[in-house]
C-alpha cells in the first residue's frame, strides 16, 4: 500500500475578510439594489471569515477578458505549484530528482504545455518524470488525484508520484452575471494550492497508508454542478441539488465502501471531507446520521480560506495530519464535483 509522505497546503499572499470581498464585488456582478441585496446576504451566509485571492482585491475591476485572466493564472499558478512542492518534498525529506509520477490538478485554467511542465526545469526535476494534467475534475479532483497517484504506485511500489493541485477560483470571476448560481460561487470559492508526496509501500519514508479508494458517478446529474465555458470565460454551473445528491447516494456508497474494507461509520476516526460550503457539509453529517462535530476541520477550513475546489480536501487532509490521530487509526477522505462523481479514500494512520 503506498503511503502520504507530506501534504503542503499554500495560498496566495492577498487575504481579505467576506465583508471586504463582498463590498468590492457586488458592484461589479449587479447594479440592482434588490439583487445587490440578495448577493450580499448569500454572501453572509456562507460560513466563510476569509479568502485568499491571485491579485490584489482592486485589481478585479480592470481584469479584462478571459485570454488576460488565464495568462495570470498560469502566472500566479505556476508560483503556488512550485511553492507547494518544494515544501512537500522538504517535508518529506525528499528532492525533486526522487520524484518519479506528477498529476496535476485544476479546472480553474488552461495551459499547454501545462503547469506541471513548466515546473520541470524551474524544480530540476528529471527529464524523464512521468506527468499527468488533469482538467474537469472540479472539487472532487484532490481526492482523484490521491487515487489515481495511488493507482501508479501500486503498479511501482519503489517510486516516489506527487500530486499537485492549483485553484483560482477568483480569476473565473463574471461581471454582469446575476444568477443565484454567481452570487452563490462569487461567496463561497477561494484560491489556493497543495501538494501530496506518496511514496510506493517499498519505501521507509513515514505517513498514513491507503488502503483503498473508490470512484462512484451517479447518472442524471450533469446538470448540478459544472462550468459552462464560453467567450467570457468560465460561467459557473451550481444548483441546490448539490445537496440532495448528497443525501440519496452517500449513504449507501460509504456503507458498502467500509464494509468491502472489514469497517463500518463507527470506526472511522478522522472523516476528511471536501468542505464545499454549509449546505454540503450538513447534508455529509446528516446522510451519514453523524454529529456535525465530526467535520470540524472541514468546517474551520471553509471560514479560513473558502472552498478551494479541488485542493479544498487536501487543505483539509494538511490539517487532519497536523492534528493527529490516534495510532492505527482509520481516515475517510471524500470529495465531489461534476459528473456528479465522488471520490473515496480510505486511510490506516501507522501503528
Amino acid at each position: 500500500m503506498s503511503r502520504i509522505a507530506a501534504v503542503a497546503p499554500v495560498l496566495p499572499a492577498f487575504a481579505y475578510t467576506q465583508a471586504e470581498i463582498t463590498a468590492e464585488l457586488a458592484p461589479l456582478i449587479s447594479t440592482v439594489p434588490g439583487k445587490r441585496a440578495v448577493l450580499e446576504r448569500m454572501h453572509a451566509s456562507s460560513g466563510i471569515g476569509t479568502r485568499h485571492t491571485a491579485l490584489p482585491l482592486e485589481r478585479y475591476r480592470d481584469l479584462g477578458d478571459f485570454r488576460q485572466a488565464n495568462d495570470t493564472f498560469i502566472e500566479v499558478a505556476t508560483d503556488l505549484a512550485e511553492r507547494a512542492l518544494r515544501t512537500a518534498l522538504a517535508d518529506a525529506g525528499l528532492e525533486a530528482p526522487d520524484v518519479d509520477f506528477v498529476m496535476f490538478t485544476s479546472v480553474t485554467g488552461i495551459s499547454a504545455p501545462s503547469v506541471d511542465a513548466l515546473l520541470v526545469s524551474r524544480l530540476g526535476l528529471r527529464p524523464d518524470v512521468k506527468r499527468l494534467p488533469s482538467f474537469g475534475l472540479g472539487c472532487v479532483g484532490g481526492a482523484a488525484g490521491i487515487a489515481r497517484v495511488n493507482d501508479y504506485l501500486v503498479g511501482h511500489p519503489d517510486e516516489v508520484g506527487v500530486l499537485l493541485s492549483v485553484e483560482l477560483c477568483s480569476l473565473t470571476l463574471q461581471r454582469d452575471d446575476e444568477t443565484i448560481a454567481n452570487f452563490v460561487a462569487t461567496g463561497l470559492f477561494g484560491d489556493g494550492a497543495a501538494a501530496v508526496v506518496m511514496v510506493g509501500e517499498d519505501r521507509a519514508e513515514p505517513g498514513p497508508r491507503i488502503v483503498d479508494t473508490r470512484s462512484s458517478f451517479f447518472p442524471d446529474t450533469r446538470e448540478v454542478i459544472g462550468w459552462n465555458i464560453g467567450g467570457s470565460g468560465f460561467e459557473i454551473v451550481l444548483t441546490a441539488g448539490v445537496a440532495d445528491v448528497i443525501e440519496r447516494h452517500f449513504p449507501v456508497e460509504v456503507a458498502a465502501f467500509l464494509a468491502d474494507n472489514g469497517r463500518g461509520i463507527a470506526d472511522v476516526a478522522a472523516w476528511v471531507a471536501h468542505p464545499g460550503g454549509p449546505r454540503v457539509l450538513d447534508a455529509f453529517a446528516h446522510s451519514l446520521d453523524l454529529p456535525k462535530d465530526r467535520f470540524d476541520l472541514s468546517w474551520a477550513s471553509l471560514d479560513r480560506v473558502g472552498n478551494l475546489s479541488s485542493s479544498a480536501v487536501l487543505h483539509v487532509l494538511a490539517d487532519t495530519i497536523t492534528a493527529g490521530v490516534t495510532p492505527g487509526g482509520t481516515g475517510l477522505l471524500f470529495a465531489l464535483g461534476p459528473g456528479v462523481s465522488a471520490e473515496f479514500v480510505l486511510l490506516e494512520w501507522p501503528s
